[in-house]
C-alpha cells in the first residue's frame, strides 16, 4: 500500500529528521502570519468557498465530523482505545496511543500565546460557535495526531485482522483529511487555523512514530 511505504520513510532517521525540520519550520511560518495579519484575504475566500453550498443536511455531517474533536469525545475515544490496546496485550501501543493527547496540550498552550480571535459573524457563517481562540485548530491537529498514529498501527501490526484495521484506516483517514474542511464550514476556524493545525500534528505525529520506531528497535536488539 501506498500509505505504508510513506511512513516506511520514518524508519530512515536521518530522512524523517529533514522532514521534521521542514514541518516546524513550516508550522513557524504560518505561525508569524497569523500573528501579523489575524485575517488575511485567503483566509475569507476559502471560507465563503466551503460555506458557499451550505444546506441542514451538510450542517449536520460537518458537525458530525467535528464531534470527535471535541474535549469530552477526543480524551474518551483517545484513552478507551489505549485501554483497548492493553486489554489485547499491546502495551507500547497502548502507551503510543495515549501519548497523542501531547498534541491537545501544545494546541492549548500556542492558542494563548498567540491569541488569535475566531472568525466573526460579519465575516462568515458562524454554524457551530467555538471557545478559545482560533490558531492552531485543536481539532485538526488531534485528528492527525492520533489518527494518523491508529493508522499507521493498523498497517504495522499485521497480527490483528484486516476486517478490523481495513475499516479502521478508512475511517481515519476520512476523518483526517475531512475535519479541516468541517472547522472552515462550521466557522469555527479560517484556512491558516486548520493549515496550521494540520502541521502541529504532523509534527506530533511524526516524533511519536520515530519514539515508536525506536523503542521497537531498542526491544529487539535485546534478544
Amino acid at each position: 500500500m501506498q500509505i505504508l511505504r510513506y511512513f516506511r520513510f520514518l524508519e530512515d532517521k536521518e530522512k524523517a529528521y529533514h522532514l521534521l525540520i521542514i514541518l516546524i519550520i513550516l508550522f513557524a511560518l504560518f505561525t508569524a502570519l497569523v500573528y501579523f495579519l489575524p485575517t488575511t484575504f485567503i483566509d475569507i475566500e476559502f471560507s465563503e468557498e466551503v460555506q458557499e453550498q451550505s444546506s441542514p443536511a451538510l450542517n449536520f455531517i460537518m458537525k458530525s465530523i467535528s464531534w470527535f474533536g471535541s474535549s469530552t469525545a477526543a480524551l474518551g475515544i483517545t484513552l478507551g482505545t489505549a485501554l483497548l490496546f492493553f486489554i489485547c496485550k499491546f502495551r507500547k501501543e497502548a502507551l503510543f496511543s495515549a501519548s497523542t493527547l501531547i498534541v491537545s496540550l501544545l494546541t492549548f498552550g500556542i492558542k494563548v500565546l498567540i491569541n488569535r480571535p475566531r472568525p466573526t459573524a460579519d465575516l462568515v457563517n458562524i454554524i457551530e460557535k467555538a471557545q478559545h481562540q482560533s490558531f492552531p485548530s485543536g481539532h485538526t491537529s488531534y485528528y492527525v495526531a492520533f489518527y494518523g498514529f491508529i493508522t499507521f498501527l493498523m498497517l504495522r501490526l499485521t497480527n490483528i485482522k484486516r476486517i478490523i484495521r481495513i475499516p479502521v484506516i478508512i475511517l481515519s483517514l476520512f476523518l483526517i483529511f475531512t475535519v479541516p474542511f468541517s472547522r472552515i464550514y462550521l466557522g469555527a476556524h479560517w484556512f491558516t487555523d486548520v493549515a496550521g493545525g494540520f502541521i502541529l500534528g504532523l509534527v506530533v505525529l511524526y516524533g511519536i512514530i520515530r519514539f515508536y520506531i525506536r523503542e521497537k528497535h531498542s526491544r529487539n536488539n535485546k534478544y
